[in-house]
Parts: C-alpha cells; sequence; structure tokens
C-alpha cells in the first residue's frame, strides 16, 4: 500500500511542477522576457560545436563552445505541420565549454559547464519591426530576465540575410530543414553558399 501511495503521491508531484511551469515567452510588467527554467525539456533541435558567423573567429588557444538549440514543443509542432514558425515561438540557444579527456574519453569533445544562455523569441504584436527579437541572459548562471538586444544587434542583420526559414538558422537543424524543403518555406533568397 505504501508503494502504491508513494507512486501516487510522485505523479502528483511531478504534474504540479509541470503545471506549474510558465508558458513560454514569458515576460515581466516591463516587457523583460523571462528565463525559461525548463528549457532543458523543450525539444532539441540541433547542436554545433565552434561555430561563428561573418568575421568573427575563435580565440587563439581557446577550446571551441557547443551550441545547443532547444524550441518550445508547440513552436516544433506546427513547424512540422506547416514549415513555418507560429507567433509566440521561443528558441533557447545554451553555450557550454568542450571538454576533453573526461572521465575515459581519450579524443573528441564533451559538454562541458554553460557559459552563455540567449533566446529569440517570435511575436508579431510585441516586436512588430520584422517580429523577430533576441536576448542574452549573461553569464553561467544567466539573469533571471532579459530585455531585448538594440535593434542595431549584429543578430538582427544576420539572421535577417543569412536564414534559411523566416529569421532562423534552419539550414542548422537538418530534421527541420528537410520539413522546410517538403513545405516548401525555404526562403527563395537563400543560398546556401553565400557567406556574410
Amino acid at each position: 500500500m505504501r508503494i502504491v501511495w508513494c507512486i501516487a503521491l510522485c505523479a502528483w508531484a511531478v504534474a504540479s511542477s509541470v503545471s506549474a511551469q510558465q508558458p513560454a515567452p514569458a515576460f515581466t510588467s516591463t516587457g523583460q522576457l523571462v528565463r525559461p527554467l525548463d528549457y532543458r525539456s523543450w525539444v532539441f533541435v540541433t547542436s554545433g560545436l565552434g561555430m561563428t558567423y561573418g568575421p568573427a573567429k575563435p580565440a587563439d588557444g581557446q577550446p571551441p563552445l557547443f551550441d545547443n538549440v532547444f524550441v518550445t514543443r508547440d513552436a516544433y509542432n506546427a513547424f512540422l505541420r506547416s514549415g513555418t514558425w507560429p507567433d509566440k515561438t521561443m528558441f533557447i540557444l545554451e553555450g557550454r565549454r568542450a571538454e576533453a579527456n573526461v572521465s575515459i574519453n581519450n579524443g573528441g569533445h564533451t559538454q562541458g559547464d554553460v557559459v552563455a544562455i540567449e533566446a529569440a523569441v517570435k511575436d508579431r504584436k510585441r516586436y512588430p519591426n520584422g517580429g523577430w527579437a533576441y536576448f542574452t541572459f549573461g553569464g553561467p548562471r544567466g539573469g533571471d530576465a532579459a530585455s531585448p538586444l538594440a535593434d542595431t544587434a549584429s543578430c538582427y542583420a544576420c539572421h535577417s540575410k543569412n536564414a534559411a526559414v523566416e529569421n532562423t538558422f534552419v539550414q542548422f537543424y537538418p530534421t527541420l530543414f528537410d520539413v522546410a524543403r517538403q513545405k516548401g518555406t525555404i526562403r527563395p533568397d537563400y543560398d546556401p553558399q553565400r557567406k556574410p
């Protein structure tokens, strides 16, 4: 009988914590984006190692970073159906240190500590000038909330010019790039050979 009660109590606790999580994206009363604490339970869409864009180059002697990209489940499911991102889509980009020779690993890299957390949000009403906004929550622990980066930040122009679907780098998400190809939603001016 105790086992049954324990299982029931655990199930209730899990259900309560899931229902208590705020929907993403969530904003403060001053318009800052609230950093979601549960983003690692979202859909994982890709990981990159040592990626840089434009003139940016990795620092000499520094190991590359892993970039892990997560998107809300509702947005992911909508993309599978239509090949486009619905309003209120939210992505998290998590940067983690690349580590070598950890435990029994004798080659290659594994992921280490978080060094940065960033976000992208599609909200046409809140961001009428293009519909997307970009955020950074700072270092490893990240802030609790962040204001959108200024429209002059380089990420706006880079995403606008180089993204395969809307303002998102779906070209780096192999499974979703196939969906976009099937749905015909890859931008007509997308050029996989163009370098910023």
